[in-house]
């Protein structure tokens, strides 16, 4: 890095430093010399898919993976707008995604024409951005381009979520003035700093209330993955003895190994164990859980008045007021510094698959979705550093249910639940991490990225694919019984797509034949689909009691309880 040279030079320089190697994107006109800067003969790896929603969730994903920034560059217009929904989904999730989009020269804006790719003013894009992003900024200035660019990037590492840069196709080579201070960085990027004195007031005060109690818990929520504290985490817990859960959002968060783990908390429609667990419970620190209604079983989250703490968005609650400037890590760090008495319980893990109904004759076909989970968790079991990454719809549910080693990870989008997610988000983890992915996926999200797939030799990439094949969008057809013709899609023949794309292909009607198609789709080096054939109606366990307690709440109350169920 100078105090001289090209914009396009400084931004290979300035990614490098900060640990970026890979951009994923794909060119368009008006960006095409932000490519070549950026892929550069020094430059970075540049990762092309078929579709920007695709670019952005292989991002989304790489970051989640890496606990990096991950970086995407796209055109102007018909490629910025393609972008939204992918960063959108980054930004509710808290996930720290730097976009890059190229945009008209200025001599083409002095035409005072439309240009093409453009909706309704140059700016648009830009506005638009502004609503998904943390931060945000049209770089035209050589004098200060340098900075604004630092700005934004600082912003998306203290907030953990995305930012966007737009750069006109006539700035990339134009030579811009670096500021001392950055030419001498480190590169090192930090999070906000909290008020020392309120962190450590409020871990005295938590600490007294959880000396106090006799039946604690602990639930761990995604700030706990973002902020980079899941060690500290650990070894918080071990200090305290008490049960850990996490949430829909934060699964990962904690360790689903560890003898403390004792599953996923969603609310009423957790399982049975974990229903009792936190209705005994006399005190609840919940560590960086974001109050969504996917968090909880779409229902209020159950707050014990003067027992319970919460610790998210810079702030802690604790009893009936609040200690701001107070982040997540710098808390959990102040705890372990307080003298906490050892509680000792014995945890039992609890899981929708736990008691449920004995399993079938593996040979007995339709394979049941909760049937596909058992052999996710056993093939789990005996094969190592592998990645799950669950698909939004039935998938995202039954993923609750999967067990992943310590030595793994767990990828989902738990709260903006953007079906499409998935595979393309497989593809950037395994880019960015190196392990394998499992991918969990509904035959309809499938059908929206699944054919990113074919993408993944050139990366290097093998992620197996499980299919789940019910022939629609099959989690919308409890509620939607008026109308199931709108919840129909064609047939695809998946293994042999995957054939044709230059991967391993299988089917699987019965358990018996998924556990076989798992196990060689674990000795292919190349990426597999597993098309595996469930019931029309079939769906995983959290699923139904996920929408019998919605047609609980939604039915009036001199209703039947055999009247018809309504989407909540």
């Amino acid at each position: 890095m100078k105090q001289r040279m090209t914009l396009g030079n400084f931004l290979v320089a300035y990614l490098r430093k900060i640990g970026v190697r890979h951009v994923f994107g794909i060119p368009g006109d008006l960006a095409l010399k932000l490519f070549f800067a950026l892929g550069g003969e020094q430059g970075l790896k540049i990762l092309t898919l078929s579709h920007e929603p695709g670019v952005g969730f292989a991002a989304d994903g790489y970051a989640r993976a890496t606990g990096r920034i991950g970086v995407v560059c796209v055109t102007y217009g018909a490629g910025g707008h393609n972008l939204v929904n992918p960063v959108a989904g980054s930004f509710s999730e808290r996930v720290p995604v730097l976009i890059f989009s190229g945009g008209p020269g200025e001599e083409e804006r002095k035409l005072g024409a439309l240009i093409h790719h453009q909706a309704r003013e140059i700016e648009s894009q830009h506005r638009i951005y502004k609503e998904v992003t943390c931060a945000s900024r049209v770089l035209t200035d050589p004098r200060n381009a340098a900075r604004e660019l630092h700005e934004v990037v600082a912003a998306v590492w203290a907030e953990q979520r995305p930012g966007y840069i737009e750069i006109h196709r006539d700035m990339v080579d134009r030579e811009i003035e670096v500021p001392d201070e950055l030419v001498e960085w480190d590169g090192r990027l930090r999070f906000q700093e909290s008020d020392a004195r309120r962190v450590a007031e409020a871990a005295r005060e938590t600490a007294a209330m959880f000396n106090a109690s006799e039946r604690p818990i602990l639930i761990a929520g995604i700030e706990i993955h973002r902020y980079k504290a899941a060690r500290e985490l650990v070894e918080l817990a071990e200090r305290m003895g008490a049960p850990v859960c996490a949430t829909v959002l934060g699964k990962g968060a904690f360790p689903m190994d560890h003898p403390q783990y004792l599953g996923v908390h969603i609310g009423p429609i957790s399982p049975a164990p974990i229903v009792a667990r936190m209705d005994a419970a006399d005190f609840v620190l919940n560590l960086g859980c974001l109050k969504t209604d996917m968090n909880f079983g779409n229902r209020p989250p159950r707050i014990i008045q003067g027992k319970t703490v919460w610790a998210v968005d810079r702030r802690v609650d604790v009893k009936y007021h609040t200690y701001i400037d107070a982040g997540v890590r710098d808390f959990v760090r102040a705890l372990l510094k307080q003298d906490l008495r050892v509680h000792r319980e014995t945890v039992s893990y609890a899981s929708n698959l736990t008691n449920g109904a004995p399993p079938r004759d593996p040979a007995e076909r339709p394979v049941r979705v909760s049937e596909i989970l058992r052999a996710v968790n056993d093939f789990l079991a005996t094969h190592r550093k592998y990645m799950v990454v669950t698909e939004a719809g039935d998938m995202l549910f039954g993923g609750l249910d999967i067990r992943v080693p310590s030595d793994g990870t767990y990828l989902a989008q738990g709260f903006y639940a953007s079906m499409g997610f998935a595979t393309p988000a497989a593809l950037g983890a395994q880019v960015g991490s190196g392990m394998r992915p499992i991918v969990l996926s509904g035959d309809g999200a499938f059908q929206m990225t699944g054919p990113e797939i074919s993408h993944a030799s050139r990366f290097g990439a093998n992620p197996i694919v499980i299919v789940v094949n019910n022939g629609g969008w099959g989690i919308f057809r409890p509620v939607a019984s008026a109308r199931r013709d709108l919840l129909e899609i064609p047939p695809w023949p998946y293994a042999q797509l995957a054939r044709d794309w230059g991967g391993a292909g299988f089917e699987a009607g019965t358990a018996q034949e998924l556990r076989a198609a798992l196990a060689a789709a674990h000795r292919a080096k190349t990426f597999a689909i597993i098309d595996v054939h469930v019931g029309r109606d079939d769906l995983s366990p959290v699923t139904i009691k996920y929408i019998e307690a919605a047609a609980r709440r939604s039915r009036p109350a001199a209703a039947s309880p055999t009247g018809a169920a309504r989407a909540s």
